[in-house]
């Protein structure tokens, strides 16, 4: 691989475990709501199902075609109606707490932090997220991460999301690099690797969970540890 002098991040489902942390979040809101009176029959049915709406749901605010609000309030809604709960029994304020909780939690990738303290050393790392701003602050102060990164590029505050080249752009350009000196590293083929080789910025593919690779995709890993045999 060339010699890299930036590297960009994303954070949820690269270093920050997304979906471990919503799980626990959930398991707690199941309890805390007494769901099963309400006739969801258990957390796990409730979790995948929940799992199921947010990565669509995800996958549409990465291409813009919804709204964070919109996002927010169909996730648990359309959880819940699946699940046969009638609109007037779906618990009031759920979406709510769920985004208090949940940036509270601090499940990592393995190796996040002895990987990330590794590279600091010789890279400048930043971050670029489709996450929303206030969950994401809350998330690297709650896990120690933000003294890794010069920059913290968030799609609300550019208005535009990954993939929009604007997005790469606008963050090439605040960490004062190139294209060309640049790597960028998430989970999503779309967002983030196709995202940045539609920039020319090269790419490497987090894939811990082994999926499929698509022929376009020239590097992937499967543990962050990867990174430091590597750059």
């Amino acid at each position: 691989m060339k010699t890299y002098r930036h590297i960009f991040f994303d954070l949820d489902h690269t270093i920050w475990d997304f979906d471990k942390n919503a799980e626990e979040t959930l398991q707690e809101l199941y309890g805390t709501y007494e769901l099963q009176e309400v006739g969801v029959d258990s957390a796990e049915v409730f979790i995948e199902t929940y799992t199921r709406h947010n990565h669509t749901l995800w996958a549409q605010y990465h291409l813009g075609l919804i709204t964070k609000d919109a996002l927010r309030e169909a996730r648990f809604k359309s959880t819940f109606l699946e699940l046969g709960l009638a609109p007037d029994k779906i618990p009031a304020n759920f979406e709510d707490a769920y985004v208090k909780l949940c940036p509270t939690k601090t499940n990592l990738f393995p190796h996040a932090h002895e990987t990330l303290r590794y590279l600091q050393d010789k890279y400048t790392l930043h971050l670029i997220s489709n996450g929303f701003k206030d969950s994401q602050a809350l998330k690297l102060d709650g896990c120690n991460l933000g003294g890794y990164f010069k920059n913290l590029i968030i799609s609300e505050d550019v208005g535009v999301n990954k993939p929009d080249p604007r997005i790469f752009d606008h963050a090439v350009k605040t960490a004062g690099a190139t294209i060309e000196e640049s790597v960028m590293i998430g989970d999503s083929i779309e967002a983030d690797i196709r995202g940045a080789m539609g920039v020319g910025m090269d790419a490497i593919y987090f894939n811990p969970f082994h999926l499929d690779k698509p022929a376009d995709v020239k590097v992937q890993i499967h543990d962050l540890k990867e990174l430091t045999l590597m750059l």
